[in-house]
């Protein structure tokens, strides 16, 4: 059974194997570029040279980067639309299940070598994918990149290998209970988008429970790009603060005096009255004791984040898995 699933999905395998072979030579190709660039450029800069080389750097390989990225983020969809989707429902579309299902291999059998080859294949192709991007681009995301940004931490490493499998699993799910081809294939698509989108924007920040610290407004904190706004209430709100390779979890944090009353405009203006100058004015500001309160993830807990949901993503292509045998005895 194995070799006849090989055989009637070479001419996928052979097609996904050709498109991997290209992009890696442009993947190499591409990080060799970067190696360069950061060789001569960024290692050992300093001051406004590193500013500079850093901006360079963006803007040379930003839109590339992300373009790839996107690419594999597309990828695992892809093969949940042409690989599973068309898996039963064509069999089901073209009434060749009554002969295949028919024969001495029962179609329990049948799913399980399907799902089994095939799944480890789409496994593979978004594997090798994501391994090259992440190789080429590694010294790019050391000097720019946010390794917990939702694009960068869905196309980097091991998360992609489930994104691979569930949606191959998905769309050969949504093939036996749509039994057509084409709704398949739009249920495959609208289900795993939705799902892409929900994980990084409510899910994944909950995995591990955040880090809650209280940090003082020094100087260190406020030369490091943040903001003071001045909310609806005259309250004093930080914004752009960030513990380095953290995820930052709030978009802002109330400031706070050393007494634990809100730090307001008013306070506010009164240093940038009795200040002559920007540095006058952080300093007058640092010498009124301010601290606040940071939610985030450490960045210790990047591979801990990528194992979670890699195993997340199995476990749901393990469900659905499960609930289409049972949909196959019970219903086709």
């Amino acid at each position: 059974m194995i070799w006849l699933t090989w055989r009637q999905f070479r001419a996928q395998t052979l097609a996904a194997g050709g498109a991997l072979a290209l992009l890696a030579l442009y993947l190499i190709h591409l990080g060799n570029q970067i190696d360069a660039f950061a060789d001569t450029r960024v290692a050992g800069c300093a001051g406004e040279a590193c500013r500079v080389a850093l901006m360079e750097l963006r803007r040379g390989y930003s839109d590339t980067v992300a373009v790839i990225g996107l690419a594999l983020m597309a990828a695992p969809a892809l093969i949940g639309i042409f690989w599973g989707a068309p898996l039963v429902a064509r069999e089901l579309e073209e009434r060749t299940d009554r002969l295949v299902w028919n024969q001495s291999v029962t179609r329990t059998r049948w799913l399980v070598a399907k799902l089994t080859v095939i799944g480890l294949s789409s496994a593979l192709v978004t594997g090798v994918f994501s391994l090259l991007l992440t190789w080429a681009v590694s010294r790019y995301d050391a000097a720019v990149g946010d390794r917990f940004a939702a694009m960068n931490f869905a196309a980097r490493n091991i998360v992609p290998i489930g994104y691979g499998l569930f949606a191959f699993v998905l769309g050969t799910v949504a093939g036996m209970v749509a039994r057509r081809t084409l709704p398949a294939m739009a249920v495959t698509l609208v289900a795993f988008t939705a799902l892409q989108l929900l994980v990084p924007s409510v899910v994944r920040q909950h995995l591990m429970p955040p880090v809650t610290e209280t940090i003082a407004l020094d100087a260190s904190v406020m030369n490091s790009g943040v903001g003071l706004g001045l909310q609806d209430d005259n309250t004093i709100h930080l914004h752009g603060y960030h513990v380095p390779g953290g995820w930052a979890l709030q978009d802002a944090s109330q400031v706070f005096k050393a007494d634990g009353s809100p730090y307001t405009g008013d306070d506010a203006r009164r240093c940038i009255a009795a200040a002559d100058g920007v540095e006058a004015t952080i300093a007058c500001t640092v010498a009124q004791h301010l601290h606040f309160q940071h939610t985030y993830q450490p960045g210790n807990r990047y591979w801990a984040f990528q194992w979670i949901e890699l195993s997340l993503y199995t476990a749901l292509s393990l469900l659905l898995a499960a609930f289409g045998f049972a949909w196959l005895r019970r219903r086709v």
